[in-house]
């Protein structure tokens, strides 16, 4: 492995700084969307209106797809950071990926990893470090 790193020195100072830069970007993004996802975001079983319904059958069904295409990206940068060499944060990152993608069943998968310990001790901790109050999670 170290004859390998020595032979491959520019792909492998490539690969920690994009190693660097997904474990900053995943922090970022997964707290923005943490912050600004509302409260009772589980309280309620329908999906609150977007603003896009109203506009253009083009532009409507554009961003229908960069939205779940964003999505998708997040799924899967998640599942690559939940094996444990990778910097990041895996479970949380799956969970804002799943809640871009549009699929049935969607609420009731997010609301089972919402409730584990773990997941949801980390949410309220970044919530309340913005002054935001905790989520509010049904118990059944």
């Amino acid at each position: 492995m170290l004859e390998w790193l020595r032979t491959q020195s520019t792909l492998a100072w490539w690969l920690l700084g994009l190693s660097i830069l997904t474990f900053v970007g995943s922090l970022v993004a997964v707290t923005l969307m943490v912050v600004r996802m509302p409260a009772d975001y589980f309280t309620h079983r329908k999906p609150v209106g977007d603003s896009w319904r109203s506009r253009h059958p083009l532009v409507r069904g554009t961003m229908h797809v960069l939205k779940n295409l964003l999505g998708f990206v997040l799924v899967v940068a998640g599942l690559i950071m939940s094996i444990p060499p990778i910097p990041g944060q895996g479970v949380l990152t799956i969970l804002i990926g799943l809640s871009l993608l549009d699929f049935p069943g969607k609420w009731n998968l997010q609301l089972r990893i919402v409730k584990a310990a773990p997941v949801r001790k980390s949410i309220d901790w970044i919530r309340t470090k913005y002054h935001r109050p905790p989520l509010q999670i049904p118990e059944s």
